[in-house]
């Protein structure tokens, strides 16, 4: 078999519907548009428009505020990934194990912002960890193995904060 003998199957590959070319082709015309007006033009659309009623997107109060201008991008990783990367020799328990060593390992792409160590699946090594968050069930698993958690995140203030 050459290169140039290579071929789809039959009919795996449609041919796409030319539009506006004429009326013996059945989407000619409108070209599938209907009829005139604002719907048959390109652009502008009536998406939320009730005949001149208030829509119900703008009936309804605003609410919530998502701050993504400060927001952290932070890495997930999984008690169980790091333990597979620990036995597959990726990544040494004996030094501490944080985002540039998880990258250097593979099992992250790229730092981000930082880790967040959560509980799934269990680690047996003794590992120092020091990610910028933690859930209180990977800290909890880390710790019955031996091992330690630092935080690197500062601490958040306890309290009634003034509104």
């Amino acid at each position: 078999m050459k290169l140039h003998q290579l071929a789809d199957r039959p009919g795996a590959r449609k041919k796409g519907t030319r539009i506006g070319r004429g009326i013996g082709s059945g989407s000619g015309k409108t070209g599938g548009r209907g009829g005139k007006g604002q719907t048959a033009r390109s652009g502008v659309r009536i998406k939320g428009f009730e005949g001149g009623q208030m829509p119900l997107h703008r009936r309804l109060p605003k609410r919530g505020f998502r701050n993504t201008a400060f927001a952290l991008k932070l890495n997930e990783v999984n008690l169980g990934k790091v333990q597979a990367a620990i036995d597959a020799g990726l990544i040494d328990a004996g030094a501490t194990v944080d985002a540039a060593a998880l990258v250097k390992g593979g099992v992250l792409r790229r730092e981000k912002d930082g880790v967040r160590l959560l509980g799934a699946g269990e680690i047996k090594a003794k590992v120092a960890f020091s990610v910028w968050g933690a859930s209180k069930s990977a800290v909890a698993a880390v710790e019955k193995a031996g091992g330690s958690v630092t935080i690197l995140a500062p601490k958040r203030e306890t309290g009634e904060q003034a509104a």
